[in-house]
This record gives structure tokens, sequence and C-alpha cells, in this order.
């Protein structure tokens, strides 16, 4: 099937052109922290159908947006990871969460909820709290590690090797930071913080 186009000579509508699909930027979203596979973003998109998350995956990978490759017993297993042009996609992904956080309100009985999901927003609010260093943020039992520093701020499975700060929140705490209802500092008020040291 070929692909749909805005036929903009524009490049934002280039950049739809490849990304602006339903669930496109979501999937990258879900690759942000690292390689999964497709169990495993199945899983955390809750509302897509598995012919969906195939389209668009084989779509990323022609586009260029992630790779695919075979690991395990066999090569039995496929992992999908983000190419330099995916991670390029991070800062848009930033600017959305950032704008869509004042819209978030109350949660709704209808929404899915995975505490990964708030690892842009939360390594955002880590890098104006600490500057330049690394924190492990634990939500119940998700676990990822967001590095702040003069490239930017990223986030990562699991903890860091070496951590300036280590965060425990519940999961209720956690969309209240999110979501504005509450600072960092009110949220783990037990929480020493590193002295801040600016991101150059």
């Amino acid at each position: 099937m070929p692909r749909r186009s805005y036929d903009h000579y524009c490049p934002a509508s280039r950049a739809l052109d490849l990304v602006g699909d339903r669930w496109s930027l979501l999937v990258v979203r879900e690759l942000c922290s690292g390689p999964r596979r497709y169990s495993d973003l199945f899983a955390d998109l809750p509302g897509i159908s598995t012919d969906m998350l195939a389209a668009r995956l084989k779509d990323l990978e022609r586009d260029g947006i992630l790779t695919r490759r075979r690991v395990g017993p066999r090569a039995s297993t496929a992992l999908y990871e983000l190419t330099a042009a995916g991670l390029g996609l991070r800062p848009v992904l930033e600017a959305l969460s950032a704008w869509g956080t004042t819209l978030l309100g109350e949660r709704r009985a209808t929404d899915a909820v995975r505490a990964h999901w708030f690892a842009l927003p939360l390594g955002r609010l880590i890098a104006e709290r600490i500057g330049r260093g690394t924190a492990t943020v634990r939500i119940g039992d998700t676990v990822f590690h967001v590095i702040s520093d003069e490239s930017g701020v990223v986030h990562r499975d699991g903890p860091a090797e070496a951590a300036d700060v280590v965060l425990d929140l519940d999961l209720s705490a956690a969309t209240a930071v999110v979501n504005g209802s509450r600072t960092l500092e009110a949220a783990l008020p037990e929480v020493t913080w590193p002295n801040r040291v600016a991101v150059d």
C-alpha cells in the first residue's frame, strides 16, 4: 500500500508523513527507555490491536525510525529499538509531554496507566531539581533511571549504577507530581536532594 502524504512542502508535514499516524509516536515513547519485545509493546499499549501494532512497527522500521533484531535461542525473539533518527524524536515527545501535562486533569475510570509513562514528565521535573546528575525512580514494581546532563535528559530501564538520588513513589504520588497537584519535594519529604549542579 503506498504511503499517504499531505503533499505539503513543509518540514512539519514531512515529519507527520512518517510519524503522524495513530499510535506511531506512542510506539516511539515505549522505545525511548530501551529495546522492547513485541509482547512488551503490546502489553504496554492498551487499546492497540495486534494488526495495528504490527503495521506500525513495520512502517517505523521501513522509515528508519526503529530497527528489529533477532535475539534469544535460535534467534526466536524480535527486539525493537530506536535508531538515531528515532531517538531524534525524543525532544518532540518531551515537548508534547510538557504541553499535555496541563490536559491531564483527574484520571478517568477508562484511562489506562503504566508507571513508566511518567518517565518523560518526571525526568523533566527531576532535571529541574538536580540539574546535572542521575536519579533512580521506583514507582511500585517499575524502576527506571533518569540522566540529566549537558546533552539533555534521558531515561533508561532499571536502576542507575550510581544514582545521586533514589526516589520511591507510589502510583498516586507519581500521578499527583505529574499532573502538578504536588511537588516532588512534597511527595518525597524524606529525600535528601543532592546539591544542584547547573546543566551547561
